[in-house]
């Protein structure tokens, strides 16, 4: 009985201190968009003077993603009642598809905006970057 309660102990110890450790390592938005910076000039991409003009671009865009996302999460959520009527669950799910392709729009708009000073070539180079980025980013959540 004894070694039942050793083994409880343990577990409770090793899951509070993986919550410990989890919270520590979330990054506010600064944090974030500092690394994000970083991780783009060390792929020597840009220029200094490109970067000064991309970053703000880019995270305007970021914001804007962000609050579109936020969007049809709230929507998602009302799509969870399980008193709305078939037309109203419809009308969540067209809702959802048209803020992804408002996302989608968005982007191509950004694209428009930074061929202003940037090739083509640079811009698929900073997208598959930014991919990387997201990669490397939760390579240390598989881990655990």
């Amino acid at each position: 009985m004894k070694k039942g309660w050793y083994i409880i102990a343990l577990l409770l110890f090793i899951c509070t201190n993986n919550i410990q450790a989890q919270k520590g390592k979330c990054l506010s938005k600064e944090e974030f968009r500092a690394k994000q910076e970083a991780f783009f000039v060390e792929q020597n991409i840009l220029t200094q003077e490109e970067a000064k003009q991309f970053f703000p671009l880019y995270f305007e865009l970021q914001d804007k993603k962000h609050a579109y996302n936020k969007k049809a999460w709230q929507l998602m959520r009302q799509g969870k009642n399980e008193n709305l009527s078939e037309e109203e669950q419809m009308k969540v799910i067209e809702d959802v598809i048209k803020t992804k392709i408002e996302i989608n729009e968005l982007d191509l708009e950004y694209v428009h905006k930074y061929k202003a000073f940037l090739s083509a070539k640079k811009i698929y180079r900073l997208q598959r970057a930014e991919m990387r980025f997201h990669r490397e980013l939760l390579k240390p959540n598989k881990k655990r």
